[in-house]
């Protein structure tokens, strides 16, 4: 392997969130390594999934989402995966990559896109105010079995992962057990976010562990907030298909080019809004500094009453009715006298359900009747910018104008069974190695797969090489944990750690893997306790007998059992 193609390897085993801003053939492998993985095939066994089958689309997706939120935490620390610095990093893909493009798109290297993370100083945000400008964390994306495996660590009762790793959850357990096409699903990665769109009925978005539909995107909550602001305020960095990847950096783009027209389209009509009554009250919702502007007039026994509209939407707190939808009238009812007036509220606009002003209409012949009723408010052209960009959300997508370089569309159904997907991905893989000598980026979804194979751990049939550089170049927590602790020590600790991997068959879990869950095979505390030694420069040796892995050292041996059937090759021990 060439030092990129060995990085890009070498990157499907850590699976950082920078490695895969870089690689952006890595993000959908993790997907593939997914859904290979038999971990979420036993999502279907569940009794919460009986009878799924007979269900809509949308409840489906629902139903998935459910079981994400009760089975899933959100887990983004500086302790799990540990820290490496800048240079260390720009050193490793500098021959590749352009540090300048890369610091302007990219959070860790300098990207100031989201202004609400860097008005409050996203590294004091992250912890990492106590640690030198250089330092950075390793935010690696988990795979299934990593994500399952948070349940072994203390004051963890679930499993957990970064947004990453959600996504590609997520995007595995659509396309197993709610039975979406991957056609119908984006992944799309932003410099602090990742999210995927779903092509469905009017879209639906995966955010972190929850879902929201077009619906919920306009609530005006602050769940939804949140869900909003990768859209509304940073570029999309790249988007992942079945038919290959588009991304901000690079010229060229693999993924088809009529597929991402209709992603483009679809993602754009599920982000603009008609607005009526409802629509404009959840902007005032959320966009609550404009509320001071309007009092809300509604009639009660037979009279119009008046109240500012700050105080009307402070009776929604508590209460299970709201402002704008059909059980506004309820909590019209829940006001107290003392609030409500008997004559409009002097400078502040009017605003009542049944003006015609709010029949449902396309936005932008709202904002003229809005200006024509309120002449006034043109006094406040930052209301009109904050209501442009709640009801219409223009998404910073890569632009088209790329060299769309064509790719082979991965072409795997929901009706087929875990065996199938994993010999039709096998062949593709096989493929891959008989073309090689052609233009790669012609052969794009060749490597995708290929690097699901490396992404899902399965060592029998991987260059061991990636492997080794990956596991004693970026697997600092391992070394950290041990750090106080002489080797024999070590070695004592690993072996009364239960006897079992987080990967199934012949799959190997790295280093810190085994020390964030403390069990493991034998072979992957042997290889842990190789990054240790190597860190001291110690020189070691593995040798290996039926069930057994010794790891030498001078004046030592260490032994460990393993289940696993691999023949280790040559540890490099420097």
């Amino acid at each position: 392997m060439d030092k990129k193609t060995l990085e890009k390897y070498s990157s499907a085993f850590t699976l950082s969130d920078m490695e895969i801003f870089i690689f952006p053939d890595l993000l959908y492998a993790l997907v593939l390594a997914n859904i290979m993985s038999p971990e979420i095939w036993k999502w279907r066994s569940d009794p919460w999934f009986a009878g799924i089958t007979k269900m809509g689309t949308l409840k489906k997706i629902h139903r998935v989402k459910q079981y994400v939120m009760d089975h899933y935490n959100f887990n983004l620390d500086l302790e799990t995966w540990g820290l490496t610095d800048k240079q260390t990093e720009i050193n490793r893909f500098s021959d590749f990559v352009d540090f300048d493009m890369l610091s302007s798109s990219n959070a860790l290297f300098g990207y100031e896109g989201d202004k609400y993370y860097f008005d409050m100083d996203i590294r004091r945000h992250f912890g990492l105010d106590k640690f030198d400008s250089d330092i950075i964390p390793y935010w690696k994306t988990e795979t299934v079995e990593a994500m399952n495996a948070f349940r072994f660590k203390p004051n963890h009762e679930a499993g957990a992962g970064e947004c990453v790793s959600l996504a590609c959850l997520y995007a595995a357990a659509l396309f197993i057990v709610a039975e979406i096409p991957l056609e119908k699903i984006f992944l799309m990665g932003t410099p602090l976010h990742s999210q995927n769109f779903v092509m469905v009925d009017e879209g639906v978005l995966t955010n972190n562990r929850r879902i929201v539909t077009k619906s919920m995107w306009y609530n005006g909550t602050e769940l939804s907030a949140l869900a909003r602001r990768a859209l509304e305020h940073e570029q999309v960095t790249y988007v992942a298909h079945n038919s290959g990847w588009i991304h901000s950096m690079y010229p060229e783009a693999t993924i088809d080019h009529g597929a991402y027209n209709a992603f483009r389209d679809k993602l754009s009509k599920f982000l603009v809004s008609q607005v009526d009554f409802e629509i404009f009250m959840n902007f005032l919702r959320d966009y609550s500094r404009h509320q001071k502007l309007f009092q809300l007039c509604f009639q009660c026994h037979g009279c119009d009453r008046y109240i500012q509209l700050e105080k009307a939407f402070g009776y929604e707190h508590g209460s299970k009715n709201r402002l704008g939808d059909k059980t506004g009238r309820k909590l019209y009812c829940e006001m107290d006298e003392e609030d409500l007036y008997l004559q409009p509220i002097d400078h502040r606009f009017r605003i009542y359900h049944e003006d015609e002003l709010f029949d449902l209409k396309p936005y932008q012949e709202f904002i003229e009747a809005l200006k024509q009723n309120f002449p006034g408010l043109g006094n406040h052209p930052e209301f009109f910018t904050d209501l442009k960009k709640f009801i219409h959300t223009v998404p910073r997508l890569p632009s088209t104008k790329k060299e769309f370089t064509g790719s082979h569309t991965i072409k795997i159904t929901p009706d087929q069974t875990r065996e199938e997907i994993i010999q039709y991905l096998s062949s593709i893989r096989n493929q891959k190695s008989e073309i090689e000598h052609q233009v790669s980026t012609t052969i794009s979804t060749f490597f995708v797969v290929d690097l699901a194979f490396y992404a899902g751990r399965y060592m029998d049939s991987c260059d061991w090489k990636p492997f080794f550089k990956a596991a004693f170049e970026r697997n600092p927590v391992s070394i950290e944990y041990f750090r106080e602790k002489e080797l024999q020590d070590v070695a004592g600790q690993l072996q009364s750690w239960p006897k079992e991997s987080i990967y199934d068959g012949n799959r190997l879990a790295l280093p810190d893997e085994v020390v964030n869950y403390q069990r493991g095979d034998g072979i992957e505390m042997a290889i842990l306790l190789v990054n240790v030694a190597r860190s001291r420069h110690i020189k070691t040796t593995i040798e290996q007998h039926t069930g057994h892995i010794f790891v030498k050292v001078p004046g030592q041996k260490f032994d460990f059992t393993t289940a696993k059937n691999l023949a280790l090759p040559s540890v490099p021990t420097d």
